[in-house]
């Protein structure tokens, strides 16, 4: 299983001047925009630590996922929520891609594991060196439709980053953001399975 983000979070839907506002960061000097791009890495490697941590999208945006196999030809699992819609179901194969009719699949929607359920017969084989593309927009959508505690927890995230941006050794997750995130986490027994 490979997923892949088809189109990231666009530097315009990060939430920097609500980080700046969080950090207390001074206004009215000529230099206000200069931490921008420092302040957007931060950012983004906070929404990745948190959406790591939940298996969610945050930000809505494109994902791809590439199967060698389905975990079950009925209900493929997908790695992330919330799943807004499905985009695509493809099956790559030597001879080309064929996509699989809209009518084969439905989303069954879940805040934690939504699937891909196949409709009438079950999903085909993947070949040997084949393998199974779906392609999915996942997330709350822009950074207002996310949960005000998710979001908290990233600006909280984000700003140990600012705060540590000369130490060499990584922080771990702070106690105030893991509490944030505890209720969205997703327990996974048995990896995923049956």
């Amino acid at each position: 299983m490979m997923l892949t983000e088809v189109a990231p979070v666009p530097d315009g839907a990060l939430p920097v001047q609500a980080m700046k506002d969080h950090l207390r960061l001074g206004t009215g000097f000529s230099d206000d925009g200069m931490q921008d791009a420092l302040i957007a890495g931060y950012l983004r490697a906070a929404l990745a630590a948190v959406e790591g941590r939940i298996g969610k999208a945050l930000i809505a945006r494109r994902f791809s996922l590439a199967l060698v196999r389905w975990r079950d030809r009925a209900a493929q699992a997908l790695p992330l929520a919330p799943v807004g819609q499905v985009v695509s179901v493809t099956l790559v194969d030597g001879a080309g891609a064929t996509a699989l009719a809209g009518s084969r699949w439905r989303l069954e929607a879940d805040m934690h594991r939504p699937r891909l359920v196949s409709v009438g017969a079950l999903f085909p084989e993947v070949v040997e060196g084949g393998r199974a593309e779906v392609v999915f927009d996942a997330g709350f959508g822009a950074w207002d439709a996310v949960p005000a505690d998710l979001r908290q927890a990233v600006l909280l995230r984000a700003a140990q980053y600012h705060e540590l941006r000369h130490e060499t050794a990584q922080a771990a997750m702070p106690f105030g953001v893991m509490a944030l995130i505890e209720r969205w986490r997703t327990v996974r027994v048995l990896g995923g399975g049956a």
